[in-house]
């Protein structure tokens, strides 16, 4: 992939080259005029996540994860299902994924969809479908995420969903004449080992014990082996809180990689639109979703400027132009996990 560089625009009459400017970062410029103006600490976390990833990306210096492909085209849900509801269903075109949770556990979502993400990147670095780690602390730390007691109970949770479900995922052709159906059912993991204390006791010492082992599936490792999409790092981490925004995100960068010629035009509402394809709950108004969209990717564009995505005028339409001179990811960058 090539690397997009960002414009400098000057703005005022030109200074003379004996003229000694100060050089400012604009990280330290944010961090030091912000505060004075009531912006929060969560806003300054967003606003320095923001320059730093297009920082990274100006100078290819990204830090790589891996996905997998089913995720990237039909997300999971954003939101915990009722409990009786144990199945779920995402259409993208020919794609089709189900996925059927164990009656214990429930279905996978929000923050669980990080997990296919760490083991993806964790099983291609260790080239092997039995992935190690020391502890949960490093899942945490890789996606920014506090270390503390709630967020290793919500880990621990999440990795029993996912360890529970069983996906379908494929494609379905139809003409005249006839169907095709190519579907592969899988689960994530084979076995799983980790670590961690029972009831309230949830911290980071009950995760030391340097025995944590997950062992993939092989249909599971096959396939993000054979499909491998990097995602950046930091935009995993930075929209961790926001599920629906990060599904977006990655599925633009995905699409907009695999235009090549004519701008695909893509429904947001209805049969085959983006509703029927990301983590969401129906709409009964869609204008209520077409607003979520608009919404969506005004924050995409602030980590990618050069993001080649509009909504038409009348909002019914996603319209998604060729990144080709202008990538998300640049490959070279580095890949992370440990």
């Amino acid at each position: 992939m090539t690397q997009f560089s960002h414009s400098t625009v000057r703005v005022g009459t030109e200074v003379s080259s004996e003229t000694h400017v100060p050089t400012v970062s604009i990280r330290s410029l944010a961090t030091s005029v912000l505060p004075s103006i009531n912006i929060t600490k969560r806003r300054m976390k967003q606003v320095e996540a923001i320059l730093l990833i297009r920082e990274q990306r100006e100078k290819g210096t990204q830090e790589l994860a891996l996905h997998a492909r089913p995720f990237i085209l039909c997300g999971l849900p954003l939101r915990r299902p009722s409990p009786d509801q144990l199945s779920y269903t995402r259409r993208n075109g020919k794609f089709f994924l189900r996925i059927v949770a164990h009656p214990q556990f429930g279905l996978p979502f929000g923050q669980d969809r990080l997990i296919p993400i760490w083991v993806a990147t964790l099983a291609l670095r260790q080239k092997s479908r039995e992935v190690r780690f020391d502890s949960a602390a490093q899942m945490l730390d890789f996606f920014r995420l506090p270390k503390d007691g709630f967020h290793y109970c919500r880990l621990v949770q999440a990795f029993k969903r996912i360890f529970g479900a069983t996906i379908f995922f494929g494609t379905e052709e139809q003409s005249d004449a006839k169907m095709l159906i190519d579907w592969a059912r899988f689960h994530f993991f084979d076995s799983m080992k980790l670590w961690y204390a029972r009831g309230d006791r949830c911290s980071v010492n009950n995760f030391e014990n340097g025995g944590n082992v997950i062992t993939l599936s092989e249909a599971f490792y096959n396939e993000i082996d054979q499909h491998r999409i990097p995602v950046e790092r930091e935009v995993v981490s930075s929209l961790a809180h926001a599920p629906g925004v990060l599904d977006f995100y990655l599925w633009v960068a995905w699409k907009a990689w695999m235009v090549n010629g004519s701008p695909s035009r893509i429904p947001i509402t209805g049969h085959g639109g983006l509703c029927d394809q990301l983590g969401t709950v129906p709409y009964s108004v869609p204008r209520r979703f077409r607003h979520l969209v608009v919404h969506w990717l005004k924050k995409v564009k602030a980590y990618w400027p050069g993001c080649p995505a509009v909504v038409t005028t009348d909002r019914r339409f996603l319209i998604v132009y060729s990144s080709r001179k202008s990538p998300a990811v640049c490959m070279t960058g580095r890949h992370g996990g440990s």
